[in-house]
């Protein structure tokens, strides 16, 4: 009997933390016409000429921050889940993990499905909110390669699941070590996007900003990051309980204004200027810690939070390898073969 393949993709890491393999991750991350949409002239000479040379040494002495002697947590973590998922969901299914930049390499992994000879494939992009930067980019890649095979099995796609109940429930689960009422102020921050992509997600023309992209999903936004990230979180403090005032929505990692905002680090230093000595942050577009949560929140924000008068940011956990989170995958899989 052939087996199901189930395809995990995340977004990737450097081999190393060294100068010459973040350049490496860089330089195949950012000249993804999805990740820099702007003319393809502009941008080979953007990343390869100015972003690469200047930002990798930097990037380097940040992902040494987040190194561990088994190496970096989204491949540490991503592996563990491959396991756990395999083990749960038994020998009729195969699990692969492939990372859409560096390794393990979707080019390696799906040459290796190839030859399995697999009656179904589910593609799952381990983004919660799509954009088409990473969930897009991820499955566009997939999908060329698989367009190669001489038999192209039945394929199956989530694009995104920001809205299954039970993973809110596994963020809720990772929150529940943390008394909210001992914290000033909770933060959802997600990762940022430029506006002019969020805004190409509309037939209609009109910007996002034209569509209650903060205030509710309609026909229209569905698959707008901004209008899921917001949704999540509505969804996510109703189980909370969360009043209105008692939270805020914002955006991190931003290379220039004209991203979303508000920016996360900026609300972080209004919050510390306003006497708040602790904040919690949930950050619920990643489902396994990586630079983004472990350095850019538990370390540079705090670091931020306490020049400016406060003393505590304190992350909410990713997903990572939790028993909730590989049962939630399970039943995901199962769901949509």
């Amino acid at each position: 009997m052939k087996k199901t393949c189930v395809l995990l993709i995340n977004l990737g890491t450097p081999d190393s933390p060294s100068v010459k393999d973040v350049r490496k991750y860089l330089f195949e991350f950012l000249n993804d016409p999805r990740v820099i949409d702007i003319n393809p002239i502009g941008r080979f000479f953007l990343v390869n000429f100015i972003i690469v040379p200047f930002r990798a040494p930097k990037s380097a002495k940040i992902y040494k921050q987040l190194w561990t002697e088994q190496g970096s947590p989204i491949i540490i973590y991503g592996e563990s889940v491959k396991e756990k998922l395999q083990k749960e969901l038994g020998d009729d299914f195969d699990v692969e993990l492939a990372m859409r930049y560096q390794n393990p390499s979707l080019d390696e992994v799906c040459a290796r499905m190839e030859k399995k000879g697999y009656e179904k494939i589910l593609i799952l992009p381990l983004f919660p909110q799509y954009s088409s930067a990473s969930t897009g980019s991820a499955i566009e890649k997939a999908m060329k390669l698989i367009s190669k095979w001489w038999v192209i099995p039945e394929i199956k796609i989530i694009s995104q699941f920001y809205d299954n109940e039970d993973y809110l429930n596994c963020v809720i689960e990772q929150s529940k070590k943390y008394n909210l009422d001992e914290y000033d102020h909770i933060l959802f921050s997600y990762h940022g996007l430029p506006e002019r992509q969020v805004d190409k997600v509309y037939s209609d023309g009109k910007p996002c900003s034209d569509h209650k992209c903060d205030e509710e999903i309609n026909e229209d936004n569905g698959y707008c990051y901004k209008a899921t990230c917001y949704a999540t979180t509505r969804m996510l403090a109703e189980k909370l309980k969360l009043p209105k005032e008692r939270y805020t929505v914002c955006f991190q990692s931003r290379l220039d204004k004209d991203w979303l905002e508000p920016f996360s680090d900026k609300v972080i230093e209004q919050w510390a200027k306003k006497g708040a000595k602790k904040l919690l942050v949930f950050s619920p577009a990643f489902v396994a810690d990586c630079l983004e949560t472990i350095v850019e929140i538990g370390v540079e924000y705090q670091k931020l939070f306490e020049e400016n008068g406060g003393e505590k940011v304190q992350l909410v956990e990713s997903l990572n390898d939790s028993p909730m989170w590989i049962e939630t995958l399970k039943k995901m899989v199962l769901k949509n073969l």
